[in-house]
């Protein structure tokens, strides 16, 4: 869930990678999700390393370099390390809290999947039944037709359907500094969304190629909610949040509050990361809903991914379909799979994750396939990717590792 300028989609397009975008995020479009890593070095995966100077010095940097602050959870064979740099509070000057909850935007879109697979696993849909199927009549309009688009490719964005957060009168009114201050605590109901993207063509036709949107979630989630008879939210809660004891992740719907141990969050509002920083803790969650919406930790996501990847929470049938990746790069350097994507690191290192980007918060959880490793972070300001890669990098490749696959590449 994100917001990006014409520069990072263009970037995006060109790259065919899932985009981490925030608003402002013209430098972080480019420098963060339009190739989070180079091609890697022809060197050996690092073995495992003490990350925790590697990830402290690299968050240090991004808050050096502006942001006001990074909070991180570290784990590998030496067990969890929660680490954060700079402020949670500008006007109080307090520091960013090591076991913070924020939120987490795209990496909702994990949590959905993961419920999607189930329902599969269960035979109560099928990832190859047209979203017509379920929502009879409701993808239709400038050449959307939900006869033709599945819910396979809904949940890995092969479905061409228009990314609502693409309309510039969406953005103003709901992302840019005046509509933001304006609106955000508005309740957005998940119709706007499918209104406004169906306002325009779609991108291809379904199946065509790849192409990140948000409506595909939202999308998703209804689909859940149809099959289900419940909220999304409660679909989450039950099958996921409730049994891996994720005591700080929510999905807060109608709901403008943060919980409790939390900083504050921060943007610009302006497409190009200038401007007045303003604090926008406080914004109503269901502008982001299904596609976006969730809070978390870092202690809880890392718990999340390692569960999912080691076959916690899907049959092996269904874990194969999800990391089934529609390559987004044409070294095969990363993927996108259903609602997980793949990189691979500087040192070589093949990871599992996603990203998520949204007014005032940037983060990422990735971890490798056997879950050893994972690292998961937020920066609590939207404005820059600087440093972003490399903090990334610090949690899968020891410091020798990284510099040498950076030297070799």
């Amino acid at each position: 869930m994100s917001t990006y300028t014409d520069a990072g989609r263009a970037a995006a397009r060109r790259t065919g990678r899932p985009r981490l975008r925030a608003t402002a995020v013209g430098v972080a479009a480019l420098a963060v999700t339009a190739g989070v890593f180079t091609a890697p070095a022809q060197a050996a995966p690092a073995p495992d390393a003490p990350t925790r100077p590697a990830t402290q010095r690299a968050m240090d940097a991004i808050v050096a370099a502006g942001i006001p602050g990074v909070t991180a959870q570290a784990r590998d064979r030496h067990g969890a390390w929660n680490g954060a740099s700079g402020i949670g509070d500008r006007r109080t000057g307090k520091p960013r809290g090591t076991h913070d909850h924020f939120r987490i935007a795209s990496i909702t879109k994990t949590f959905v999947a993961t419920v999607m697979l189930q329902l599969a696993a269960e035979g109560r849909l099928d990832l190859d039944d047209s979203v017509d199927k379920h929502l009879p009549g409701l993808v239709r309009g400038n050449g959307h037709d939900g006869r033709k688009i599945t819910v396979r490719q809904l949940l890995n964005h092969t479905s061409g359907v228009y990314d609502f957060l693409e309309d510039p009168a969406y953005r103003q009114k709901y992302l840019m500094e005046k509509g933001f201050l304006k609106h955000r605590y508005d309740y957005r109901p998940p119709q706007i969304a499918i209104d406004t993207a169906l306002a325009h063509a779609p991108y291809f036709q379904p199946g065509a190629e790849y192409r990140y949107s948000n409506t595909n979630y939202i999308l998703a989630a209804l689909v859940m909610e149809k099959v289900t008879g419940n909220r999304y939210e409660d679909e989450v809660h039950r099958r996921i949040v409730k049994p891996l004891k994720l005591r700080g992740t929510s999905a807060p719907g109608n709901s403008s509050a943060m919980p409790k141990r939390s900083s504050r969050a921060y943007s610009t509002l302006t497409e190009d990361g200038s401007g007045t920083i303003r604090d926008v803790t406080l914004q109503n969650a269901s502008q982001s809903w299904a596609e976006g919406d969730m809070i978390s930790t870092s202690d809880d996501l890392n718990r999340f991914y390692r569960a999912l990847l080691r076959g916690k929470l899907l049959p092996d049938k269904q874990l194969k379909e999800m990391k089934a990746l529609t390559p987004q790069s044409d070294d095969g350097t990363s993927g996108y799979g259903l609602g997980l994507g793949k990189e691979t690191t500087s040192c070589g290192t093949e990871i599992w994750g996603h990203t998520g980007g949204w007014i005032g918060s940037m983060s990422a959880s990735f971890t490798t396939e056997d879950g050893r490793r994972q690292l998961t972070f937020n920066l609590n300001g939207d404005w820059s990717g600087q440093g972003f890669k490399e903090l990334l990098d610090s949690g899968f490749c020891g410091t020798g590792a990284a510099a040498k696959g950076r030297k070799a590449a």
